[in-house]
């Protein structure tokens, strides 16, 4: 993990006190915290200005005539998971680089399992392997694995942080 200096400390202090998921506060076990207390609702919130609430899945709607969305990834915009049985909350990123028409980078936090849950992850691959390269279906980096997770997710797509 990068140095972030005073912006980077303020950031994480404040992502410290938040709970997972939906960014719900003090809602028990389960929602998604992890040891390093990070979460993937208000890390999203805090690094690209989009101020919504809520699970992560809930974003794509949550969006509709407050900022843009869309299938094509933009630096700065926002990639929304939809909830599956393993992501029972969703999921969303900040793409950090577009390398490709079909590979991303993104940072985001409580991606990882075991002692790496709840953590920062900075320029992790995502790469689209939706039959139609839209975006709809992503495979995601997996930190223990050093490689793509053999999982692919559903996307909503991306929100912007561009008013709609």
């Amino acid at each position: 993990m990068r140095a972030l200096g005073r912006r980077g400390a303020a950031l994480g202090s404040m992502l410290w006190l938040a709970n997972c998921g939906g960014g719900r506060l003090g809602q028990g076990a389960g929602v998604g915290t992890g040891p390093g207390g990070l979460s993937c609702v208000p890390y999203a919130r805090a690094r690209s200005g989009i101020a919504l609430r809520g699970d992560a899945w809930t974003w794509w709607d949550a969006a509709a005539g407050l900022y843009r969305r869309g299938a094509v990834p933009a630096t700065g915009a926002v990639l929304v998971l939809d909830r599956t049985a393993r992501l029972r909350d969703g999921h969303v990123s900040v793409v950090s680089r577009v390398l490709g028409p079909r590979e991303i980078r993104v940072d985001h936090a409580n991606w990882d399992s075991g002692a790496g849950k709840g953590r920062e992850a900075l320029d992790q691959p995502v790469l689209d392997v939706s039959p139609g390269n839209d975006w709809t279906l992503v495979r995601v980096w997996y930190p223990p694995a050093g490689a793509l997770g053999v999982t692919s997710y559903p996307a909503r797509g991306f929100v912007s942080p561009a008013a709609a």
